[in-house]
C-alpha cells in the first residue's frame, strides 16, 4: 500500500490564519507578534499580565528509541487534536527542530502522517529565526573572549583553558577541533578552538531554562568561559558581554505559535538543550500554555531514562510545576528489537522477542509511577503489522504494573485516533500525585549520579574517571556542587553502551567528564562517547531535499 508522505499531507491541509488560532485560546491581538499568515512570536508580557490558573500538565516520553520508531511527537501532537475532539481547552508545546538532524538522520522533526504541525516546512527550517539569534549570541561571546586577549588580556585568560566554543546549527564533523587565529599577529592569538552545534549551546539552556529577560540576562552573565593563568574562572560578566547577548536574544525569548493539521494551538520554542538530548521546550513556553490552556500535552526526548528524567528533574525546578500525567510511547515493533529481533525481521509476530524486550518498557513504567510517584499511560503507538496477540501480551505485562494501555492510532487517522488515550489522560490527570524528584539538591555531585544510575537506569554505581574526580572537587569548591544533574549519555541505553538493548544488568557507568554550566544551572556528565558536535551519515537526508521553481519543498519527512 502506498502511503503519502508527511509533507504531502503537511502541503494538502488548510491552515487557519494564525490570529484565529490565538483566538481559540483568548490571546489578545496585543501580544501577538505576526511572522507571515501561519507562524506567530507570543510577547512574554502576557505572562506577567494573566492573572489565569496552570492548567493540568501531561508529559509525553518513550522506550528508549529504536531504528524501528517509537512516534514521541506523533503522539503528543495528536493526543492534543484528541482531546481537543472530546471538547477540551489543549495546547501543545514542543521543542524546535535544529537544522542538524533534519538534514542530516531525520529529516524533519514536526511529527507525522497526520499527526502533526503545519507549516511543517517553515518549522524544519529556519522558522522564525530563533536559533539563528542563539548562534550570534553564542559566537558574539566567542569573537569578544578572543578580542579580549589580543587587545592585551587585562583578565589574564589562558588560551589553553578556554572552554567556550563556537557553534553552527549544523552537523559538521570537520568543525569539532579546529586552530584559529592563523595569519599573523593582527588575526588574533593562535590557539585551539572548535565548534558545537548550536543546540548544544550553553545559550540555549540559559534562554529554554529563563523565566524572562531579565533572568535571561543574569544566566548569561554567569557563564564560564574558561580560566586563567592561576585557574580561577572567567565569567560573561567580567568580559561585559551579557547585555549584547540578551539583546540579540529579545525576540528569541518569546514562544512562537503555530498550529497542528486540525487547527490545535501549538507553541513549539526552543531546544534540547546542551546537548543533553532533552528534546523539550522552554520553561516559558510551558508556563504561558498552562497559563493559556485547561491540558498542555508537552514532550520530553529520547528515551525516559534520559529526556524524562531531566524534564523531572531539571525542568520542573524551573518550571514550579510537575506533570499530572505521564504517557510512555512505544511500538511492538521497536520492543521486538529491544528483544533482540533485526528491523528487517520486526513485521514477523514473534511474541517471545516482544516480551524479552517488554523488560524496557517496564523498567521506564516503573521509573516514572514508582521513582517519580506520577501516573502514567502506556501509548502503543500502532503499525498495521501489529497482530492481536502482541498486543495483548503488551497488556497483560502492563497492567500487572498497575499501568493502562491504549491503542494509539494517531499517524493514521489524526486526532480521532488520539480520542483514547485522551479519555485515559484525562482520567489520570483527576488523581492526586505524590510527585517525587530522584535526588536532593543537597546531596553530593556524587550522591546525585549514583541516585540516577541506581535508581533509574538500574546500574550498580557511578565510575568517575581520574579526571572528572578533579573536576568535581573544582566544581565543588567553586560552590557549584548543589546543581543538579545533567546526564549526557547514549539514548539507545540505560547503560552507557548503546549496544547493550532492552534492560541490561549489573553495569557501571563510567563518567569521564564533569562540565559545569553556571548559567543555566547543572552539572553537564559526559559518559560513553557523547559529542556536541554530530557528523553527517553517509548518505544524508539532504541528498533528498528539493525545492521546484514555486518554492515548493519536498523530500522533509
Amino acid at each position: 500500500m502506498n502511503y503519502k508522505t508527511d509533507i504531502e499531507i503537511a502541503q494538502e491541509n488548510i491552515m487557519d490564519p494564525i490570529s484565529q488560532v490565538a483566538s481559540q485560546i483568548h490571546i489578545d491581538e496585543k501580544y501577538i507578534e505576526h511572522y507571515g499568515k501561519y507562524k506567530a512570536k507570543i510577547n512574554t508580557d502576557l505572562l506577567r499580565d494573566t492573572k489565569a490558573e496552570n492548567g493540568k500538565l501531561v508529559l509525553v516520553t518513550a522506550i528508549n528509541p529504536t531504528p524501528a520508531g517509537e512516534g514521541k511527537t506523533t503522539t503528543t501532537v495528536g493526543l492534543a487534536d484528541g482531546l481537543k475532539k472530546i471538547g477540551k481547552n489543549v495546547m501543545a508545546t514542543l521543542r524546535e527542530p535544529s537544522l542538524g538532524p533534519v538534514f542530516g538522520v531525520k529529516g524533519g522533526a514536526a511529527g507525522g502522517g497526520y499527526a502533526q504541525v503545519v507549516p511543517m516546512e517553515d518549522i524544519n527550517l529556519h522558522f522564525t529565526g530563533d536559533f539563528h539569534a542563539i548562534g550570534s549570541a553564542n559566537n558574539l561571546l566567542a569573537a569578544m573572549i578572543d578580542n579580549h586577549i589580543y587587545q592585551g588580556n587585562s583578565l589574564r585568560i589562558d588560551p589553553k583553558k578556554i572552554t567556550w566554543r563556537r557553534c553552527v546549527d549544523m552537523n559538521d564533523r570537520q568543525l569539532r577541533n579546529i586552530v584559529c587565529g592563523l595569519g599573523g599577529q593582527t588575526n588574533g592569538c593562535t590557539r585551539e578552538d572548535g565548534y558545537d552545534i548550536t543546540v548544544a549551546s550553553e545559550v540555549m539552556a540559559c534562554l529554554c531554562l529563563a523565566t524572562g529577560l531579565n533572568d535571561l540576562k543574569e544566566r548569561i552573565s554567569k557563564i564560564i568561559i574558561g580560566y586563567t593563568y592561576d585557574n580561577t574562572s572567567v565569567t560573561v560578566k567580567q568580559l561585559n558581554a551579557q547585555g549584547a547577548m540578551t539583546a540579540l536574544l529579545k525576540d528569541a525569548i518569546k514562544p512562537n505559535l503555530v498550529q497542528t493539521l486540525e487547527h490545535t494551538p501549538v507553541l513549539i520554542h526552543g531546544g534540547p538543550f546542551a546537548n543533553i538530548a532533552h528534546g523539550c521546550n522552554s520553561v516559558i513556553a510551558t508556563k504561558m500554555a498552562l497559563k493559556l490552556s485547561d491540558y498542555v500535552i508537552t514532550e520530553a526526548g529520547f528515551g525516559a531514562d534520559l529526556g524524562a528524567e531531566k524534564f523531572l528533574d531539571i525542568k520542573c525546578r524551573s518550571l514550579g510545576a510537575t506533570p499530572d500525567a505521564v504517557v510512555i510511547v512505544a511500538t511492538v515493533r521497536a520492543l521486538k528489537n529491544h528483544g533482540g529481533v533485526s528491523k528487517e525481521n520486526l513485521s514477523n509476530e514473534n511474541l517471545d522477542a516482544l516480551e524479552k524486550g517488554l523488560e524496557n518498557l517496564l523498567q521506564h513504567v516503573d521509573n516514572i509511577t514508582n521513582v517519580f510517584k506520577l501516573p502514567a499511560v502506556v501509548a502503543i503507538n500502532a503499525f498495521p503489522t501489529d497482530t492481536q496477540a502482541e498486543l495483548e501480551l503488551v497488556e497483560r505485562k502492563c497492567k500487572e504494573l498497575g499501568v493502562s494501555v491504549v491503542l494509539s492510532e494517531v499517524w493514521a487517522k489524526g486526532g480521532e485516533g488520539g480520542i483514547a488515550l485522551a479519555n485515559k489522560v484525562v482520567e489520570l490527570c483527576n488523581q492526586k500525585t505524590k510527585f517525587e524528584f530522584c535526588y536532593d539538591m543537597n546531596d553530593n555531585i556524587e550522591e546525585k549520579l549514583n541516585a540516577i544510575v541506581k535508581k533509574i537506569y538500574r546500574g550498580n554505581s557511578v565510575i568517575l574517571t581520574p579526571q572528572a574526580a578533579k573536576q568535581m572537587k573544582a566544581i565543588e569548591s567553586l560552590g557549584f556542587g548543589n546543581l543538579p544533574i545533567c546526564m549526557a549519555k547514549t539514548q539507545y541505553s540505560f547503560s552507557d553502551d548503546a549496544k547493550k538493548i532492552g534492560a541490561p544488568k549489573n553495569f557501571d557507568i563510567t563518567v569521564r567528564n564533569l562540565k559545569i554550566s553556571a548559567g543555566a544551572g547543572f552539572i553537564v556528565a559526559l559518559t560513553g562517547d557523547i559529542m556536541t558536535m554530530p557528523g553527517l551519515p553517509k548518505v544524508p537526508a539532504a541528498e533528498k531535499i528539493d525545492v521546484d521553481e514555486l518554492g515548493k519543498i519536498s523530500g522533509l519527512f
